[in-house]
C-alpha cells in the first residue's frame, strides 16, 4: 500500500509541474496574441488602400492586358500553405493541412497538376515526408516582417507570370477570435478585375502612364495579400495555442483533483489497516 501511495504522490507532483508549464505557455501565447493581432489590424488599412488604388487605376484603363488580370486554362495550380514552426497549438496545423489535402484531392488527379509553397516547419515536414510536390519553403518566421515572406511570395507570383502555374491559392487560418480560427483557401492569382461602378475614381495623372503603374503595383498587391494572410495566421496560431494551453491547464487541475482524492482514500485505507493491525495485536496479547 505504501508503494501505491508513493506512486500516486509522484503522479500528483508530475501533473503539478506540467500545469505550471502549460499555465506559463498560456500567458506567453496571450501576450504574443495581442502583439500579432495588433500587427494584423495595423496592416489592414494598407491592404485596403492599395486595393482601392489598383481598382481606381484599373477602372480608368480600358482593356488592360496585364497577365495577373487575365484568366487562362488551368493546367497547373499553386498553393501557398501557411502553418506554424512549433506545435502545441491544438488543431491549428491539423485543420489547415486537412483542408488543403481535401481541396487537392477534389481538384487534382495527379501530382503534376499542382505545386505547394509552404510556410512553417509543420507543413514543410508533413508535405515532404509524404512526397507532395513542394516548390519552395520558408521556415523560422517568429515575428513576421514583409521581408520574411517576400521571397516565397515573389517566387510564386513570378511562376504565374511565366505561365508555369495558371492560378495561385492562399491557404491560411483566418483569425476571428482567440477561440475561433477558420481554415481559409482563397484565390490570389489571377486577380479578379475590380468593378468600375464600385470604385471612386480620382482625377490622377500617372507617370509614365497608368498601365505601367498598374503593372508595378499588381505584384506588390499580391505580395501584400500573402503578408496580410501571414499576420492573420500568426495571430490564429497564438490564439489556438493559448486556448490549447488553457485547456491543458484545466485538464491538469482536474487530474490533480482526482489523484488527490485517490491519494486521500488510499492513505485513509492504510491508516485504517494499521489501526486494525494494532488492535488485533493488542487483543492477541490480552
Amino acid at each position: 500500500m505504501a508503494k501505491g501511495i508513493r506512486e500516486i504522490r509522484r503522479r500528483i507532483k508530475s501533473v503539478k509541474n506540467t500545469r505550471q508549464i502549460t499555465k506559463a505557455m498560456k500567458m506567453v501565447a496571450a501576450a504574443k496574441l495581442r502583439r500579432n493581432q495588433e500587427k494584423a489590424e495595423a496592416a489592414r488599412p494598407y491592404a485596403d488602400k492599395i486595393q482601392e488604388v489598383i481598382a481606381s487605376i484599373a477602372s480608368g484603363t480600358t482593356g488592360s492586358k496585364h497577365p495577373m488580370l487575365q484568366s487562362r486554362p488551368v493546367k497547373k495550380t499553386g498553393y501557398i500553405v501557411i502553418t506554424s514552426d512549433r506545435g502545441l497549438a491544438g488543431g491549428y496545423n491539423g485543420n489547415m493541412i486537412r483542408t488543403v489535402i481535401q481541396t487537392i484531392n477534389e481538384k487534382h488527379k495527379s501530382k503534376d497538376d499542382y505545386g505547394i509553397f509552404v510556410i512553417g516547419r509543420k507543413g514543410r515536414d508533413f508535405f515532404t515526408k509524404r512526397n507532395y510536390p513542394v516548390i519552395d519553403e520558408a521556415t523560422g518566421i517568429e515575428n513576421p516582417a514583409f521581408s520574411d515572406i517576400k521571397k516565397i511570395a515573389s517566387a510564386a507570383v513570378q511562376l504565374f507570370a511565366d505561365e508555369q502555374i495558371d492560378e495561385l491559392y492562399l491557404c491560411y487560418n483566418k483569425f476571428q477570435s482567440a477561440i475561433s480560427q477558420v481554415p481559409t483557401i482563397k484565390r490570389v492569382l489571377p486577380l479578379d478585375a475590380p468593378e468600375g461602378s464600385n470604385v471612386r475614381t480620382a482625377n490622377y495623372e500617372y507617370e509614365p502612364n497608368a498601365e505601367e503603374v498598374l503593372a508595378d503595383l499588381l505584384p506588390k498587391y499580391a505580395e501584400t495579400l500573402v503578408y496580410s494572410a501571414m499576420l492573420e495566421a500568426k495571430a490564429s496560431e497564438e490564439g489556438s495555442r493559448m486556448t490549447a494551453m488553457g485547456n491543458a491547464t484545466d485538464n491538469a487541475t482536474d487530474m490533480i483533483g482526482r489523484y488527490t482524492l485517490i491519494y486521500n482514500r488510499a492513505r485513509q485505507a492504510a491508516i485504517t489497516q494499521e489501526i486494525s493491525e494494532i488492535v488485533s495485536g493488542a487483543n492477541a496479547q490480552a
